[in-house]
């Protein structure tokens, strides 16, 4: 269901949920900056994907501008518009995509399996999504495309790979559902299967490997934040940690809004740069023996795995614990969202 339109009024009349009319100037700005024409996608549809997004993040609240201003500033702009391109049928688009991603996706199918990427169990299992992705269950690409759910929160690699995870799991839940049983145990007939408990029931196993992708993580993340800059680390630490708003850093560094949200974006995409080349490195923290290098595919776990993890304390990693009023749980940030680009 579209989130835009999945709103209720008090009196219970469906209404359709929009973006202030003050938005207009950044969403034109965002528009031009994109490589929206590049694919030939109209202002409209990306005003509608903007607001599908915005509506799913926001749901009933009634944010204010400054509120959706910085969360236009967290989107992957890039990525969003690729992806609604590729819903609405666009072939450029479509051929972008799968030249970027097929080899990607098969790489991470490779790791979800712990298998190599020519096995032909991982090239099945990534490609597997692209029928979905393209939309090809209503005869016409776009028709339910998997991209309708794609919002720009975060990267699509990283969404790509979360979807990629969930159809593995689907398969093994799958899977499970029946078994056949040998002749003569009790209470069955020759032949016949029994139906095992349900599937809440059913402890999947866990990735073995998943307290070592957090760990190499968190040693990474932390020795990329000790090489920042000082005022770079301030920036971070004041968004990330202390929760400021754009305005408060800006008028706390001297800057105006817009510079504020530049700067967190170009340290973002070092920071992530500097982490990712410390994970294919195999480097850790404490001058310790060099890990086994990674490769994309498993450091794509590793942020994945980061940004379900609650454990990971960003004052810790920032050695400098705010004096401000702790955040509740739900508000803190996943560390992954440090390093999108």
């Amino acid at each position: 269901m579209d989130p835009a339109k999945n709103h209720s009024s008090d009196g219970g009349v469906r209404r359709e949920w929009r973006l202030p009319a003050d938005c207009s100037v950044r969403i034109r700005q965002l528009f031009r900056e994109s490589s929206a024409e590049r694919w030939h996608l109209s202002f409209h549809s990306f005003h509608t994907t903007l607001t599908r997004s915005a509506a799913k993040r926001f749901g009933e609240a009634a944010p204010d501008i400054e509120r959706i201003q910085e969360y236009f500033a967290t989107l992957h702009v890039q990525d969003l518009v690729l992806a609604c391109a590729c819903a609405e049928g666009s072939e450029s688009a479509w051929n972008e995509f799968v030249a970027q991603y097929r080899n990607y996706l098969r790489t991470a199918a490779a790791a979800i399996l712990r298998r190599s990427a020519s096995d032909p169990a991982a090239m099945e299992l990534a490609d597997s999504l692209f029928a979905d992705l393209y939309g090809l269950s209503e005869g016409k690409a776009g028709g339910r495309s998997l991209f309708r759910y794609f919002h720009g929160r975060s990267s699509l690699k990283t969404w790509l790979r979360a979807v990629l995870s969930q159809r593995h799991i689907d398969a093994i839940r799958a899977g499970k559902r029946f078994r056949s049983l040998d002749a003569g145990e009790e209470g069955e007939e020759d032949g016949e299967t029994r139906r095992l408990p349900a599937l809440a029931k059913i402890a999947l196993p866990s990735d073995p490997y998943r307290e070592l992708y957090l760990s190499r993580f968190r040693e990474a993340l932390k020795l990329a934040l000790a090489e920042l800059e000082p005022r770079a680390r301030s920036r971070l630490h004041l968004y990330y940690a202390e929760d400021r708003t754009l305005a408060e850093i800006g008028k706390q560094l001297g800057e105006h809004e817009s510079s504020v949200s530049r700067n967190l974006e170009r340290i973002r995409k070092e920071l992530r740069a500097t982490v990712e080349g410390l994970l294919r490195a195999g480097k850790v923290a404490d001058g310790g023996p060099a890990a086994p290098g990674m490769d994309d595919a498993q450091i794509a776990l590793c942020i994945q795995y980061a940004g379900e993890d609650s454990a990971i304390d960003l004052d810790k990693l920032f050695e400098a614990p705010s004096a401000s009023q702790p955040r509740k749980a739900k508000d803190i940030p996943g560390p992954d969202r440090i390093l999108e680009p």
